[in-house]
């Protein structure tokens, strides 16, 4: 697309919109921002087609890896490709504002649905929102602010802890080089912080750190290590960056060179962080490993200095506090009938009478009633059933309540988006498969649900003509023909307990 296609307000007004996927939408930052270049917008079929045989673009420019969008299926048959005015796409953040302009130059089928698009961008709309804004600046502004000489770049993806910060000093003494720390900030965070909070514990770590310019990036992870490593180097190069310290050592750093430090050990000696193999093994710390770091947190236990800053270890304390302060999501699935409902009355019960958590129980029928009025049974249906009780949910516990949610959720995929959600809200997330045995439900058969369902005079029962997908992640399983309610209960409970979510006082009455 050329800087001067510009279309009427009518036709933008009237051009289909779409949001795309997080990691989508963050490509699509730095798209607009020329973080990308010499991308101007999302490939086409040649261009990834060249991509994936070569390493490079149709035209022979080196490009590392595809950046794509995909839409609905249905979004592209009103487009017309040879009509300036009818293959325009407004592309919108997840709040539904204009963000950009797509001139859709290419379409071709995908699957599940969807149909890929290619075409250059343009931003439209008031350039963004949210906390941080000063520091996401573009990589020309950032190259105009730094000073001649070598650029040591840091992708802080995670909190910097005290082996992080000795890495980062070491490497830009060695270098003589300014320190450049680019901080992800993309929806969902960074190893399960928001991305506020990992700015806040960068800023908190930055006493400890060279002179430094910090930039926030919306760099989202693909979930392969080297397509990412690929991918922030190019982002790297882009904001200035001549030397790269990374984990991941990458065949092409996008003309910049990558570092990948040395282990370090804390010296009890001297208190001092040095080369592992430097170290007397009876005098050497380790680093903590990340899942340490949750585990003290979640029982409320300080981080130890010699491994975390206080400014840092308070960030993490506030955005992660025990578990017991912390909030919850606890999903009953299983078939009607197998006593989800009952057993999460009982457990609402429970914890009210403690009155040390807020309580909310979402019911499988009172949430059809009130929240989803209008939806069938179609697994469509039932799928954005289960995922507006995950949202509802995952904002309960984002305020630090307790979500009881029992729906029969038949489908693996929207039990795993309901946990996610509650994952993203800074909250936990437990599973209970309610595991009764179907002929067990049939018997009970309160609704006369299975009876209509084997007469033929209902459709789409779940055990009967629809399927129920066992869950596979479940944290607890619970079978009602062989516990009692008050049983099943003390079990929940038993396991809230155990794994700090509860104080350990409450019992069952």
């Amino acid at each position: 697309m050329s800087n001067g296609w510009v279309l009427p307000d009518e036709v933008l007004r009237d051009a289909p919109a779409y949001t795309p996927r997080p990691h989508e939408l963050a490509d699509l930052e730095l798209l607009l921002s020329g973080a990308y270049e010499p991308l101007t917008g999302f490939l086409g079929r040649a261009d990834l087609t060249s991509v994936a045989r070569r390493g490079r673009l149709a035209d022979g420019t080196a490009w590392p890896v595809p950046v794509t969008l995909h839409v609905p299926s249905g979004l592209v048959e009103g487009l017309d490709l040879g009509d300036p005015l009818r293959r325009a796409l407004v592309l919108t953040d997840a709040e539904g504002a204009p963000v950009a302009l797509l001139e859709v130059a290419d379409t071709w089928p995908a699957r599940d649905g969807t149909a890929g698009v290619g075409g250059a961008v343009r931003r439209i709309g008031d350039g963004g929102h949210g906390p941080f804004q000063r520091l996401r600046r573009t990589p020309a502004e950032v190259r105009s602010l730094l000073p001649p000489g070598r650029v040591l770049g840091v992708i802080a993806d995670r909190p910097l802890h005290r082996p992080q910060l000795a890495q980062i000093a070491h490497a830009a003494r060695t270098l003589n080089a300014h320190l450049l720390v680019l901080i992800p900030v993309t929806e969902g965070g960074s190893e399960g912080l928001p991305p506020e909070v990992l700015v806040r514990s960068v800023f908190g770590a930055r006493d400890r750190m060279p002179p430094a310019t910090l930039v926030a990036v919306p760099m989202a992870r693909r979930g392969n290590e080297i397509t990412d490593a690929l991918l922030r180097a190019r982002v790297a190069a882009a904001y200035g960056v001549s030397h790269l310290l990374s984990t991941v050592d990458t065949l092409s750093g996008g003309g910049l060179r990558v570092l990948v430090p040395r282990e370090l050990a804390y010296d009890n000696r001297d208190g001092q962080w040095r080369w592992r193999e430097d170290i007397p093994p009876r005098n050497r710390r380790l680093a903590l490993s990340n899942e340490e770091i949750e585990d003290l947190l979640d029982r409320g236990f300080p981080l130890p200095e010699w491994h975390t800053p206080p400014a840092v270890a308070k960030e993490l304390s506030r955005a992660r506090p025990p578990r017991r302060q912390r909030g919850l999501v606890v999903f009953f699935t299983g078939l009607s009938g197998s006593g989800k409902s009952t057993i999460a009355r009982g457990l609402a019960d429970a914890l009210r009478e403690s009155g040390d958590r807020s309580v909310t129980l979402l019911d499988g029928d009172v949430v059809r009633r009130e929240l989803s009025v209008g939806l069938g049974f179609s697994k469509a249906d039932r799928d954005l059933n289960v995922r507006r009780i995950g949202w509802v949910a995952a904002e309960i516990a984002r305020h630090r309540g307790l979500a009881l949610c029992c729906p029969i959720a038949p489908y693996a995929q929207a039990r795993s988006a309901a946990r996610a959600m509650a994952v993203s809200a800074g909250a936990g997330f437990l599973l209970i498969h309610v595991a009764t045995p179907l002929e067990v439900c049939e018997q009970r058969d309160r609704k006369g649900l299975y009876a209509r369902a084997r007469a033929g005079q209902l459709v789409g029962m779940t055990g009967i003509d629809d399927p129920y997908e066992v869950p596979t992640d479940a944290d607890l399983v619970l079978d009602t023909s062989e516990l009692s309610i008050e049983e099943a209960v003390r079990a929940v409970l038993h396991h809230l307990t155990e794994t700090g979510w509860v104080e350990s006082r409450l019992q069952p009455a």
